[in-house]
């Protein structure tokens, strides 16, 4: 099968997802849409996946181009001549797919672009319908983005979803000691954030209620990973409450270093707004870290009290975030349970070899729907 992977960047999930498919018997071809600000992925590409060249692709995109750009991508699909093109997110590559007419399409969605974007305005109901009335599969990671498909009238039955899942072995229990000495946090209760700083993922909700809950626990330190817009204003937050030399600035971790920064950690924090199935929570948990977690749609899926491998807090609210804080850090050896459950949840759920086989399904799916239509 000859598969057009057609993303709006290059990130770390489409390494991802590029280099597990280079590892099928399929012909793989990537295009990318835009280059939008940082770069955020600066692994290559497997070499077994050809890098099509094309006008797009090196800069921001503006709507002007859309035209041109559509007719560029009709050229490349002439000379790939793919069996199925998988494109996403919904309202940018999946869009600029359905405009060229080209079926088999598997959009898939990257979560947030459906369970936040589609009902930003009018604009974005109108393409989001469009581009799923185009779409033969959608592929999605959880259960809340079938529900929002539906209401845009796509089918529950044409919908493949799997979450994306992580490397078990990378992401695993143990101990980061040489971590958290280095930082003389030997005996300290650390809390952990991942998430990009920019106000969808909610990081500065994660530092107000650092600030609250470290006034009253002078245990808690807090590591930030990653970089963001919000970054002034978040160090100015922390300075104000003279906490600085209580936080961690990891900056841009690579893939290799990450996992020791979740075993340096007791709790993981996330105070995204909109998320499907988290890629850094399924990472969390598979390292044995509890979480605690905006009760956004996606976060109900995978951290619930049967599960018992963390708890959710209300959506914005960071005087209960705070709370979280301070309990978690009460009683941490209390916290073993729920180390030992996040695994599990994990190894039942979060492993990307296996989840990464319904992709393939979608494909298959894709073109048995094709043909039937075609007869």
């Amino acid at each position: 099968m000859r598969v057009l992977y057609f993303t709006r960047d290059y990130t770390p999930h489409d390494h991802r997802f590029l280099s597990a498919l280079a590892e099928t018997q399929h012909t793989i071809f990537s295009l990318r849409l835009e280059r939008r600000g940082r770069q955020l992925e600066d692994r290559p590409l497997p070499p077994q996946v050809e890098q099509v060249q094309w006008n797009g692709g090196q800069r921001p995109v503006r709507l002007i181009e859309a035209p041109a750009l559509l007719t560029d991508l009709e050229r490349v699909i002439e000379r790939v001549q793919p069996d199925v093109i998988h494109a996403g997110p919904i309202q940018s590559a999946a869009l600029l797919a359905a405009l060229s007419g080209f079926h088999p399409l598997v959009s898939m969605s990257w979560g947030s672009d459906l369970l936040r974007d589609a009902d930003r305005n009018w604009k974005m109901r109108f393409v989001t319908r469009y581009t799923l009335s185009h779409t033969t599969v959608l592929a999605g990671d959880c259960e809340a983005v079938r529900r929002k498909a539906g209401e845009f009238g796509f089918p529950a039955e044409r919908v493949v979803l799997f979450p994306w899942g992580v490397d078990l072995q990378r992401f695993s229990p143990g101990q980061a000691s040489e971590l958290r000495n280095r930082l003389g946090w030997e005996d300290a209760f650390v809390i952990l954030s991942t998430r990009t700083w920019e106000t969808l993922y909610g990081v500065d909700g994660v530092v107000k209620a650092f600030c609250q809950a470290a006034e009253r626990e002078p245990r808690l330190r807090l590591m930030l990973l990653g970089g963001g817009s919000q970054a002034a204003m978040l160090r100015k937050m922390l300075a104000q409450h003279d906490l600085l030399d209580r936080v961690h600035f990891g900056g841009q971790i690579s893939g290799d270093e990450l996992p020791a920064y979740y075993r340096a950690a007791d709790l993981y924090v996330s105070a995204s707004h909109s998320d499907g199935s988290s890629v850094s929570l399924m990472e969390a948990l598979a390292s044995g870290l509890p979480a605690l977690v905006s009760d956004i749609p996606g976060n109900h899926e995978w951290i619930t009290p049967e599960e018992n491998a963390g708890w959710l807090f209300a959506d914005g609210d960071f005087n209960a975030l705070a709370e979280g804080m301070l309990r978690a850090a009460a009683a941490p050896a209390g916290l073993n349970d729920q180390r030992q459950a996040a695994r599990a949840l994990a190894e039942r759920r979060a492993d990307w070899p296996k989840n990464f086989q319904q992709l393939l399904r979608a494909y298959e799916l894709a073109r048995e729907l094709d043909d039937r239509k075609s007869q």
